[in-house]
C-alpha cells in the first residue's frame, strides 16, 4: 500500500479542480480556491493515475447530464467516525434533490440512536467533505433554503445545483457575513 500522496488537476465547468490521490482511491477533490501551491508541493503530480482517470470519466458524465453512479469510483476520504457517518449520508442524496443540515442531523441521531444530533455538528462535518461534487455536499442546504456554505463558494454551489435542475425557487443566498 502507498503513502505518497498524488494530484492532477481536472478543467470543469466550474472551475481547476485538483484530484488527490494514495495511488489507489480519490482521497480529494478541490476547488483551485481550497488548495496553495505550497500544499500541492507537498503532493506529487502524476496524472496518470486509473483513480484519476476513472474520476475525470466520472465527471465529464457528470457535466454532460448524465448521472454517474458514485460507486463506481474508489473513495477514500479520511476523516474522524462522525465525519464518515456524515459523509456516507452524502453519498445517498440523489441527484437533483437537495436535504438540509437538520434533516441529515436527525437521520444521524436515528442512526446513533440518540434523540437529538446537533445540525451545526453535521454542519461542520459536512463543511470538512474532502471530496466535493462526488460527495455531493452541494446538495445540502440550511433551514427555510439558506444556500450557506460550501468549499467552491455560494455561487459554484448554484451552479450545480442548476446543473441537476433543482428548484432553487425557495432558496437563498446567506447576507454577507454568514457564509
Amino acid at each position: 500500500m502507498s503513502t505518497s500522496e498524488y494530484w492532477t488537476t481536472y478543467d470543469s465547468p466550474v472551475g481547476l479542480l485538483t484530484l488527490c490521490s494514495n495511488g489507489l482511491g480519490l482521497t480529494a477533490l478541490l476547488f483551485e480556491k481550497e488548495i496553495t501551491a505550497k500544499q500541492r508541493d507537498h503532493l506529487c503530480r502524476k496524472d496518470d493515475l486509473k483513480i484519476f482517470a476513472d474520476t475525470k470519466d466520472w465527471l465529464d458524465r457528470y457535466f454532460n447530464g448524465r448521472k454517474p453512479d458514485i460507486e463506481e469510483l474508489e473513495l477514500s476520504p479520511s476523516g474522524s467516525d462522525f465525519a464518515m457517518s456524515v459523509w456516507e449520508m452524502l453519498r445517498k442524496i440523489p441527484y437533483g434533490k437537495v436535504v438540509t443540515y437538520g434533516y441529515i442531523a436527525e437521520e444521524m441521531a436515528k442512526l446513533r440512536g440518540k434523540k437529538r444530533m446537533s445540525a451545526q455538528a453535521v454542519g461542520g462535518a459536512v463543511g470538512r467533505n474532502p471530496i466535493s461534487i462526488i460527495l455531493p455536499c452541494h446538495r445540502v442546504i440550511g433551514a427555510g433554503g439558506n444556500l450557506t456554505g460550501f468549499g467552491g463558494g455560494i455561487d459554484i454551489k448554484i451552479k450545480l445545483l442548476e446543473h441537476e435542475n433543482v428548484d432553487m425557487s425557495g432558496m437563498y443566498k446567506p447576507k454577507k457575513g454568514r457564509l
